[in-house]
């Protein structure tokens, strides 16, 4: 399976802009510039959307790890945090809130741990991964 994106960018760093297609078009022509990523303007960023591919990442790996495990999650609701510093990702931190019938928590930090490892995004970054989960 392949995917794909197509970013198009006109113009400088600073004063230039830029868009985001995916290829499902759920992004269509996103803006984006050195203001939505470096400061607050509109439109989206590249870290944002790493951000957004971990945290659904993760997820669903972590649910396939539940199922495995014999339960079925209600909810999985994850947060991930990408933190730039330098002109470098030096950290995506996950934190999970979850609701899993029957499930204990010793269990469910154990299958925490192994979706952060194993998740396909978490072996594509370069970066310190660590994550923080709630079973509710």
């Amino acid at each position: 399976m392949k995917r794909n994106a197509t970013a198009v960018w006109k113009g400088s760093l600073k004063e230039g802009k830029g868009v985001i297609t995916t290829q499902s078009t759920t992004l269509n022509n996103t803006q984006y510039s050195f203001g939505s990523r470096f400061e607050e303007g509109v439109g989206t960023n590249p870290e944002e959307l790493v951000a957004a591919a971990h945290s659904g990442c993760f997820s669903m790996q972590l649910s396939a790890f539940i199922g495995e495990a014999g339960f079925t999650p209600d909810s999985i609701e994850t947060k991930c945090v990408i933190d730039l510093q330098n002109g470098s990702i030096v950290s995506s931190t996950l934190t999970v809130e979850a609701k899993i019938p029957g499930i204990s928590n010793d269990t469910f930090q154990e299958l925490v741990i192994k979706a952060e490892k194993n998740c396909p995004i978490s072996k594509l970054l370069n970066t310190e991964i660590s994550s923080t989960a709630t079973l509710l």
